[in-house]
């Protein structure tokens, strides 16, 4: 399943992969547009925030400048008092009308000081240096002179008695309060002699800021150590921020406009601004995230976006897919040519270079057809021709030997092995040169084997007999004609050398879906390994089947002898005319076949029996002891080899088929031929 997706994937792979980039692009192109945009939007709402934001900085800061010069105006009130002083520094008379006298007194002053201030919602109270204090808090909402008196704020204070200071107070109950102290000093001598407080509760500092605050848009006021005086965030209110502290230090220090910062877990844009006359810092800042999200609907330019790149998709898809649907169908057409297939015709359509791409195609099948169709015939009327020449190379020594043989029987008064003889020469010639077929059945080609058997007998004597094994139901599959012959040839003239005398097997029956022809022999053998290592040639069993082309030492071309291929045995197929040594067509030759079946059979030996079983002679061209083993001085009957068998056979059915060849030394050897079953029209 995995397997035939992956095959179709394949003819679509020019879509795929044009699809991929327009996809890319646009998702590329889109997400550029849209950051650009948002970092467009983002550097405007910067520069459009830090403008607004700067303006809304400054009216704060006039706000609490305008706060502040009021309380400058009741502090210096109630310094240039006279009758403030005297009350505060006087010691208690005993006369009471001189005490409420100057009670009185400081009253009204008071009421003057706190004049200045009626426009703020605060409280003012003094405290002498003899014990004697005054409240401005008739409702109680604010802190008493003497709990002032009594807090850290009258210290700080006196440590900078020049200063008008602003300082954070916390009740009891936990309400906060920003309280300006003022040491009451003499202007000429500098003693100290009295404090005076306006108190404000920080609900109602907080006004000064807050018309200028909304949802992501926060303002901090901290003196110089952190602590947050007001903020209409309620949780920073009385906590020291480090953090926050540093980077206003930074802004002013470095002259920012604007700071990104991260605070709170949260992307800030902070500005800050000294107030030297609070020795505060006032901070602004502003969610980022919010605020963009205010200006900029991003889920609504991420889906717009979504939408847009979806539509491009469609589009992209649908002309890339009409654009390469005629190509992809081309190329699935082209490719099944690679099968063999050359009757798969295209239907031209398409853009203009498919409909030329298509066409040219089509022609060239049809170039292929014709070509093809040529070049069969040719092979056929060359292998019919092959075929023909080899028929005719009928060894005319084997034909004057037999005839010898048989001029030899009828002088032997062997009339009837002559007759025998004579009508085994006459089939086999009738079915080899008459017969121009290039197969037979297996039922002929036997027939031609046992004719060919049967004189050979004649000739050299039944030293190496024959066996045949052949299954019933193979007698009418058909066979390459001559196919069996050269490996019976090559066994009766090379397999027994050594050994002088042994037996052939011929074995046919079906395999499976194959059929299965083999020539074996007890013989002499052959070391395959020597001969593979001499040769680099295939034959060993369990190897493909047997490469005759390749076999140089085993082959004998026409016309050349061949050397031996191992130890002593080359097991070989001969060609016509070859490895003929010493015999020529004279009395010598007759009476080499007709005075002995056994001429030097083997090595040093002249020795042979007669075809009638009877007389014993010496043999050859003036003396058969000359050495020469049996192999040199046999008569062939065809130069059909072992490579021509095996090149007709993969000619005819394909590679499947074939010669393997396989034998050890002293053992013998076994050829396998395997051709498919076909049986004859």
């Amino acid at each position: 399943m995995m397997r035939a997706r992956f095959e179709r994937l394949k003819f679509h792979g020019l879509f795929i992969k044009l699809f991929a980039v327009m996809v890319i692009c646009i998702v590329t192109i889109t997400v550029s547009v849209v950051w650009t945009n948002l970092r467009m939007t983002e550097q405007l709402f910067l520069e459009t925030f830090s403008i607004t934001n700067s303006k809304v900085i400054d009216q704060i800061h006039n706000n609490f400048e305008a706060f502040h010069y009021s309380i400058v105006l009741a502090a210096n009130q109630a310094q240039q008092s006279g009758t403030l002083k005297t009350f505060l520094t006087e010691a208690e008379a005993p006369q009471s009308i001189r005490v409420m006298n100057s009670y009185y007194n400081m009253t009204q002053q008071m009421k003057r000081v706190q004049s200045m201030v009626d426009a703020y919602s605060v409280g003012v109270a003094i405290v002498g240096k003899n014990g004697r204090s005054y409240s401005g808090n008739i409702n109680l909402t604010k802190p008493s002179a003497l709990e002032l008196e009594r807090s850290e704020l009258t210290a700080k204070a006196k440590a900078h008695p020049d200063k008008l200071m602003y300082q954070l107070y916390r009740d009891a109950s936990g309400r906060q309060f920003i309280v300006a102290t003022k040491v009451l000093m003499e202007r000429t001598t500098g003693q100290k002699y009295g404090m005076l407080y306006i108190v404000i509760d920080e609900n109602d500092f907080k006004p000064f800021y807050t018309s200028f605050t909304s949802e992501g848009n926060d303002v901090v006021i901290m003196d110089k150590s952190g602590i947050v005086m007001t903020s209409n965030i309620p949780d920073l209110t009385g906590r020291r921020s480090v953090e926050l502290l540093s980077y206003a230090e930074e802004i002013e220090e470095q002259g920012l406009v604007v700071k990104k910062v991260t605070l709170m877990a949260k992307d800030q844009l902070m500005l800050a601004q000294y107030l030297p006359s609070y020795d505060f810092y006032l901070v602004n800042m502003i969610d980022q995230q919010m605020v963009l999200g205010q200006m900029v609907n991003t889920r609504s330019v991420v889906l717009i976006c979504l939408a847009i790149v979806l539509v491009a998709l469609v589009v992209v898809f649908l002309i890339s897919r009409k654009m390469t649907r005629s190509l992809t169908l081309l190329a699935r057409q082209m490719s099944k040519v690679t099968r063999r297939n050359f009757h798969n015709y295209v239907n031209v359509s398409g853009g203009y270079e498919i409909r030329e791409l298509g066409r040219a195609y089509n022609y060239m099948l049809d170039e292929i057809h014709e070509y093809v169709d040529k070049l069969v015939e040719t092979q056929k009327g060359q292998r019919k021709a092959e075929l023909a020449a080899l028929q005719q190379q009928i060894n005319p020594h084997f034909l004057y030997n037999t005839l010898a043989s048989v001029k030899f029987l009828v002088q032997q008064d062997s009339k009837d092995k002559a007759v025998e003889t004579i009508h085994a020469l006459i089939s086999l010639l009738q079915n080899t040169i008459s017969n121009v077929s290039e197969t037979i059945t297996v039922e002929q080609e036997l027939a031609n084997l046992r004719a060919y058997v049967f004189i050979n007998h004649i000739r050299y004597g039944e030293r190496v007999r024959v066996n045949y094994y052949v299954a019933p139901d193979c007698a009418h599959y058909q066979v390459p004609k001559l196919m069996i012959q050269p490996f019976m040839e090559n066994a009766f003239f090379h397999a027994f050398n050594v050994k002088g005398e042994g037996v052939i097997h011929v074995l046919v029956a079906k395999e499976g879906p194959k059929l299965v022809c083999e020539v074996a022999d007890n013989g002499d053998g052959m070391d395959m390994a020597a001969f593979e290592l001499e040769h680099g040639t295939a034959g060993r069993a369990g190897r493909p089947a047997y490469r005759a082309a390749d076999a140089g030492a085993v082959e004998v071309v026409a016309g050349s002898a061949q050397a031996d291929a191992g130890a002593g045995s080359a097991w070989a197929s001969v060609e016509a005319g070859s490895a003929q040594t010493g015999v020529d067509t004279g009395s010598a030759q007759a009476g080499v076949d007709a005075g002995s079946a056994r001429t030097g059979a083997v090595a040093g030996s002249a020795q042979g029996h007669a075809g009638a079983g009877s007389a014993r002679a010496d043999t050859g061209a003036g003396n058969a002891q000359t050495g020469a083993k049996f192999r040199g001085s046999r008569k062939l009957f065809s130069g059909i080899g072992v490579a021509n068998v095996n090149d007709r056979i993969r000619l005819l059915y394909g590679e499947e088929y074939g010669v393997t060849i396989t034998s050890r030394l002293g053992e013998g050897t076994r050829v396998r031929m395997t051709l498919p079953l076909i049986v004859a029209n």
